[in-house]
């Protein structure tokens, strides 16, 4: 909350280079093609049939007597000394009964107004690492300067459209607290939609709270209007813990939306093979789902997956691998089964801002999209398995997801696009360059870089020789002088603010 706030508006302006970054602007991304298909719909049914038989058979881990308490008297099999339960095929389709196709997320600011489900794709900032990193200060421990900064960055770029949680823990502050100043953070420093921290109930409940606050709304107006979000990472295989099962119980109470999402590393935490490692995470997803209706019919839900595989010679996380690309794409086909939105994630394992994390982050990415994801999770400024959030990544993926949204424009036929006419004109072996047709449209014909560098070898060495990543370091400078903090109402302010100290003191020592 101390950190320093940046001018505003024309207040800026001064700071600003000769030219603004190019981007794309602010629009609501769908996906125009047919979804790929990785499976036949009988290997789909199969998949499901397996998963039914893990949930009644094997049964899932809840460490929450209050969850406990919603599945038994739902008619599940609850054992007690254990913690085990297991529910049949009639609660999970029950359950499904309830489930919205598609909902929105609404933010402080409207037009930034996030829509799941259908064929819209929205892509978020990294959340969570401990660390953050870039070529001039190196790899350091997460801290609210670069917090702030990193969500500066996310709200300049119009293709990031949601925040995740927490893009670097600040671990200078106190662990019970620190999600109070990053959502405060998130909510000054941009008016996008962001994922609240669901590690128990105080702090999805502050979330919400605060998000309500932002809009000037009641908790009972929240519940039908919702603003933000969480993941629920389940703890393959098959145990919900008691502070992820209460922090969905939370979101669902008070209608925010819900990504439940196994975090199925095959070899490690799931079966070695594929579709082994599909049906535990179908059955986790599905428990998670069923857990969302129990506590309010009709609580926004997402299916969540996050399949990918380890290195068997070392045990450590692969992100980005062929495995991982199938499984994005696998996973769409589970989510439509049910007609459930879909969260997905691109992902490197690559220790650096290099090509090993551009190639591997645009694998996932291309199942994330072939697969029909509607919220690709940690698609900007993914670095070292999750464990670093990279300013120079961040810039890169940026580019790749603007790259993206361009693929996904359709392509236009018709009268004016054949140019027909142009090709009349032109005599053979001419060139289109002083054409009409081409002058028209030169300045908007292809999508315009930021990152790339198309000029020849001698003039991109006289321009200083600069490789992806140093001209990555330049562009997040760049965007940081360009930012602009969107206005807010300072009586909400002061709320928020009064909101912070209040739970601060409340909380003090103890767990939120």
């Amino acid at each position: 909350m101390n950190e320093p706030r940046r001018k505003r508006g024309a207040e800026r302006t001064s700071n600003r280079g000769p030219a603004a970054i190019p981007q794309l602007p602010l629009r609501r991304v769908t996906n125009p093609y047919p979804p790929m298909a990785m499976l036949s719909v009988d290997q789909v049914e199969t998949i499901h049939q397996a998963s039914m038989h893990i949930l009644e058979n094997f049964g899932i881990e809840v460490m929450s007597q209050r969850a406990l308490a919603l599945f038994e008297k739902a008619g599940a099999k609850v054992d007690h000394a254990t913690a085990n339960v297991r529910i049949d095929r009639g609660l999970v389709a029950e359950a499904l009964k309830t489930t919205q196709s598609s909902y929105r997320l609404t933010p402080r600011n409207p037009a930034n107004t996030i829509h799941l489900g259908g064929n819209t794709i929205n892509f978020t900032l990294v959340a969570g690492p401990p660390n953050v990193h870039d070529m001039e200060r190196g790899r350091r421990a997460g801290n609210l300067h670069d917090y702030a900064d990193l969500t500066r960055l996310a709200q300049h770029f119009n293709c990031i459209h949601m925040l995740g949680n927490q893009v670097c823990a600040p671990v200078e502050l106190p662990a019970n607290t620190r999600h109070m100043d990053t959502y405060f953070t998130n909510l000054t420093l941009t008016d996008k939609s962001f994922h609240v921290s669901a590690i128990g109930r105080g702090r999805a409940l502050d979330g919400i709270e605060m998000m309500a606050i932002a809009r000037g709304l009641t908790l009972d107006e929240m519940r039908d209007d919702p603003g933000i979000a969480t993941i629920i990472s389940v703890n393959s295989p098959r145990r919900f813990d008691e502070m992820m099962a209460e922090g969905l119980m939370t979101m669902a109470e008070f209608g925010q939306s819900v990504a439940v999402t196994p975090f199925t590393l095959m070899g490690a935490m799931s079966p070695v093979t594929l579709a082994g490692a599909l049906a535990q995470q179908n059955a986790e997803a599905l428990f998670g789902v069923v857990l969302t209706q129990l506590v309010r019919p009709g609580a926004p839900v997402m299916y969540g997956a996050f399949t990918s595989n380890v290195d068997m010679k070392s045990g450590a996380p692969a992100f980005g691998t062929p495995e991982n690309t199938k499984a994005n794409i696998a996973s769409g086909q589970l989510a439509r089964r049910y007609n459930l939105p879909y969260r997905t994630t691109p992902g490197s394992a690559s220790n650096a801002a290099d090509a090993q994390g551009a190639y591997e982050t645009l694998m996932a990415l291309w199942g994330a999209v072939l697969g029909h994801g509607n919220l690709v999770y940690h698609a900007a400024g993914w670095q070292e398995g999750g464990l670093t959030a990279s300013f120079e990544k961040l810039i890169i993926d940026v580019e790749m997801i603007q790259h993206m949204m361009e693929f996904l424009r359709p392509i236009v036929v018709d009268e004016a696009e054949l140019a027909v006419e142009a090709l009349g004109a032109v005599p053979t072996g001419g060139h289109f360059f002083g054409e009409p047709h081409t002058l028209e449209r030169y300045a908007t014909a292809f999508y315009q870089p930021m990152l790339s560098n198309w000029q020849n070898y001698e003039a991109w060495q006289e321009a200083g020789g600069l490789d992806t990543t140093a001209r990555a370091t330049r562009l997040w400078k760049k965007a940081l002088e360009d930012y602009v903090e969107p206005v807010m109402d300072i009586a909400v302010r002061e709320a928020l603010e009064a909101y912070v100290a209040r739970r601060k003191e409340a909380i003090g020592q103890g767990e939120p």
